[in-house]
């Protein structure tokens, strides 16, 4: 089985906040399909950086306030 990405995100919680925000919705405005976004949210896939920066712009937060970097122990 593949080893899920070391980019963490929040953004079913910022979804959640923000209106309860559809996966489908935020994937329209970010010109991405809804799989993309539930692959991103479950951490299966990591985002383009013009995606994470979109991603990020929705919200009106920095890039960083909405994903993560969680390097592997061997790193």
């Amino acid at each position: 089985m593949a080893k899920a990405p070391p980019i963490t995100n929040r953004i079913r919680e910022l979804r959640e906040s923000h209106g309860g925000m559809s996966q489908a919705a935020l994937a329209e405005a970010i010109g991405v399909t809804r799989q993309t976004v539930i692959a991103i949210e479950l951490g299966k896939y990591s985002p383009s950086l013009e995606s994470a920066f979109r991603i990020a712009r929705v919200f009106d937060l920095g890039i960083e306030d909405v994903f993560g970097w969680e390097p592997s122990p061997s790193s």
